[in-house]
């Protein structure tokens, strides 16, 4: 028997494919006592992490100097929508390496997707 089955592991549709390197835009919902909100996570995917629990994907940004880092649930009904405003170029799977650049030297080049033309009927 599979673990993930007897889990009960069902992936969230409002999380599109994502990619260390990406940039995105995570609503997350926050509970504050008896009042909800929701709350956006700008940053960069510096992490993917799979398993059978369903996996998990961090991300980072700058907040006034100070480098901060969430992770969220990939099947969690917490997240509302993760948008992915721009694909990164990276050339390895976790991005460990931002934690110790600033400015521009923690900037990462982005990939350009040619997305394939529908051919036109005659």
């Amino acid at each position: 028997m599979n673990i993930a089955q007897v889990i009960g592991v069902k992936p969230n549709p409002n999380i599109p494919s994502l990619a260390p390197g990406d940039s995105v835009k995570v609503s997350a919902k926050v509970v504050e006592g008896d009042k909800e909100r929701n709350q956006v996570f700008q940053g960069v995917v510096i992490k993917i992490q799979h398993g059978v629990d369903g996996g998990s994907f961090t991300v980072r940004r700058v907040s006034r100097g100070i480098g901060v880092e969430r992770t969220f649930l990939l099947q969690s009904p917490l997240v509302e929508k993760v948008e992915v405003v721009q694909h990164g170029k990276v050339r390895r799977a976790k991005l460990y390496y931002l934690r110790g650049r600033s400015g521009k030297a923690a900037r990462i080049k982005e990939k350009r997707v040619v997305k394939a033309k529908k051919p036109e009927p005659e």
